[in-house]
């Protein structure tokens, strides 16, 4: 067993609302119909460039009925959110409540 003065520690970050896509998609078994991906993940909030959404809505914007692979429901999904940085909250130093951008990859690192 490790000793505690070798943990890791993270530092503190900006807060980024919802689950990154590829996390989301990390969980489902492929092929899988989209009825599905709504029944096991839509109430999900996932991160997009325009700030956190439910799965589900994004879902009901994209025409295939089934995903083959988890890159084809990665591909449609931001077919849907568009790809750019993700909005993070953070406090600029004056007590105020200040914008940032985080990246929306497949590792979190937080």
């Amino acid at each position: 067993m490790a000793d505690d003065d070798t943990a890791v520690t993270l530092g503190e970050g900006r807060p980024v609302e919802g689950a990154p896509l590829a996390r989301v998609g990390a969980r489902l078994m492929w092929g899988i119909e989209r009825s599905t991906v709504v029944e096991r993940e839509g109430d999900t909030v996932i991160r997009t460039p325009d700030g956190p959404r439910e799965l589900a809505d994004v879902l009901a914007a994209v025409d295939e009925p089934y995903f083959g692979t988890q890159q084809e429901f990665e591909r449609a999904v931001r077919g849907v959110i568009g790809m750019g940085p993700v909005p993070t909250a953070g406090d600029d130093g004056d007590g105020q409540e200040a914008e940032d951008t985080d990246t929306d990859g497949a590792e979190d690192t937080k």
